[in-house]
């Protein structure tokens, strides 16, 4: 690994690893939770968006830099890698359309249960998980395999520390929600 490697395999896997804490601490002391914010402070959002983009900068920024490391199978690399990265970006932007950027960025907004929403209550971190892992296997490199790895669990553990924050703030509504929509898929 060169020093331009290290770099970009540094800031992401520490990104990921501090996404992953702050959402863990959220789940566990949701009182001082820190995701969604429990108030308005424009830092909280910036922070997490900043570290969210971070671990994907970090991503492609590795990947070319370490293009081609390891051998992928060519339909995994040219025909899986880009469909996931092109269906999740536009999965992505769609869910961020459709529920609004005070509601993507963790400020209370109206519940959305419609659109992409009435398939999964998180289609947005759905998405990005597709997202990395296309990067990951176009870009077919051992050192992006890491940081991809934190980002999809960061994505993973996103909604645990979400869901009680939207219970408490919208109540039966986002329980009934939840009975008829999956988490996930």
């Amino acid at each position: 690994m060169n020093g331009t490697q290290f770099i970009f395999f540094t800031i992401g896997s520490l990104s990921g690893l501090l996404l992953i804490v702050g959402l863990t601490w959220s789940i566990l002391y949701p009182s001082k939770r820190i995701w969604p914010p429990s108030s308005v402070q424009p830092a909280t959002p910036t922070i997490a968006w900043g570290l969210t983009l971070a671990v994907f900068g970090a991503t492609i920024g590795l990947g070319i830099w370490d293009w081609g490391s390891i051998s992928t199978p060519s339909w995994l690399r040219w025909i899986a890698g880009p469909v996931l990265i092109l269906i999740g970006n536009l999965i992505a932007w769609r869910g961020a359309f459709g529920i609004g950027l005070k509601a993507t960025s963790g400020i209370k907004d109206e519940l959305v249960t419609t659109g992409l929403y009435r398939y999964s209550r998180n289609p947005q971190y759905v998405a990005d998980m597709g997202i990395l892992v296309g990067f990951g296997l176009l870009f077919s490199s051992l050192w992006v395999w890491p940081v991809v790895t934190l980002g999809v669990t960061a994505l993973v553990v996103a909604p645990f520390a979400e869901e009680p924050w939207l219970r408490d703030h919208y109540g039966a509504q986002y329980g009934k929600y939840c009975e008829g929509t999956r988490r996930f898929f």
